[in-house]
Order: structure tokens, then C-alpha cells, then sequence
């Protein structure tokens, strides 16, 4: 019995442990990532999906930061090297989480990534995509606010491109800012951007 119980004792030690590591790295991760040294964090983000290969989050912070990274650069090189990881990393995250709204909307922000780098190689291919993304991450999370927010933002987009009006689109951000409000998630790390930019494009909106 004193066996079993010292068992049990070493491996909740064991369990919270690995939790306090985890934790510790990924609160190391996003303070690199704010203080702008983007290469270290994204590797350290790298480091931990290695070792949490049951969690879909250190994969897809990996997805993310090479994705936003890549917006305004010009070498064609670092941009293909930077979303191919992303891509790699993304594709990780959906092996441990399917139908996941967070990784739906992230494998759209990848394609638009591709699409603002070369539009007219990319853009016939990856905005039908987009659109089938966008529209089963709706279906899946109706009330997520990235999802209604980013296919909203994704939709001003395209009718800016082919110079139509964005006005209908303001309703799905005003929307999106309820649900910024009022979304929760007892997951800690779990995804929150968003908002921010989403009380910008309302108020061009209504500028």
C-alpha cells in the first residue's frame, strides 16, 4: 500500500512537473515574442511542440509567429522558408486537433500570407481556400471571434479588391466585438488576438 501510495505521489509529481515546464516555456515564448526577438521565440515555441506532442498550442503559436513574419518581406527565399514551417507546424496541430475554428482560421491567415506576397501566382488558387475555410470554421465556431472577425475582415478584402463595397462586412466586426466580450476559454494559452484589431476596422467603418 505505502508502495502505491509513493507511486501515485511520484508521478502527480512528474505530471505537474512536465505542467510547470510547459507553463514556464510558453510564458518565456510570448515574452520573447513581445519583446521582438521573433527568431528566439518562435524557437523556443518549436522546442516545446517537440516535447508536447499531445498539444495543439506550441504548434500553432509556431504556425502563427512564422506567419505574420512574413508580411511586408520582400525576399521570396525567407518568405517560402518561413510558411513552409508554418505550414509544417499547422498540418501538426490539425494531426493532434481536427476541425479545430483556431487552426482553420490560421491555414487561411498562411494562404493570404501567400496571396499578399505574389497575388498573381497564389491568388486564383488559395482565395477559393480561403473562402471554404473561413466557411467551415463558421459552421464549426459560430460564436468564436477570431472566426467571424477574420472572415469578416478576409470578405472586406476580396470586395476592396475587386472594388466593391465593404459597408456589409461592418455588421460581421461590430458582431465579432460582442463576441470578443463575452469569449472565454479555460485553456490556458488558448488563442486571444483579435480585438484590438478588430475596434480598428470598425472604426474605419464608420470613419
Amino acid at each position: 500500500m505505502k508502495k502505491l501510495f509513493l507511486l501515485m505521489v511520484f508521478v502527480s509529481t512528474g505530471i505537474l512537473s512536465a505542467q510547470d515546464r510547459y507553463t514556464k516555456g510558453m510564458e518565456k515564448a510570448f515574452q520573447l515574442w513581445k519583446d521582438k526577438k521573433i527568431t528566439e521565440a518562435s524557437n523556443l515555441f518549436e522546442r516545446i511542440a517537440m516535447a508536447e506532442q499531445d498539444n495543439w498550442l506550441p504548434h500553432y503559436y509556431v504556425a502563427q509567429i512564422n506567419t505574420i513574419y512574413t508580411f511586408g518581406e520582400k525576399d521570396a527565399e525567407k518568405v517560402s522558408q518561413q510558411l513552409e514551417k508554418a505550414k509544417e507546424f499547422l498540418d501538426l496541430a490539425k494531426a493532434i486537433s481536427p476541425d479545430n475554428p483556431e487552426l482553420l482560421v490560421q491555414e487561411a491567415m498562411i494562404n493570404t500570407a501567400w496571396i499578399s506576397f505574389d497575388g498573381a501566382t497564389y491568388g486564383m488558387t488559395l482565395s477559393g481556400k480561403n473562402v471554404q475555410l473561413y466557411q467551415k470554421a463558421l459552421e464549426l465556431a459560430p460564436d468564436n471571434p477570431r472566426v467571424v472577425f477574420s472572415k469578416a475582415e478576409w470578405e472586406m478584402g476580396s470586395a476592396r479588391y475587386f472594388g466593391k463595397d465593404t459597408t456589409p462586412y461592418c455588421k460581421d466586426v461590430e458582431k465579432a466585438l460582442e463576441l470578443f466580450a463575452n469569449f472565454k476559454s479555460e485553456t490556458p494559452f488558448y488563442p486571444k488576438w483579435g480585438q484590438e484589431r478588430a475596434e480598428q476596422v470598425l472604426a474605419s467603418c464608420k470613419g
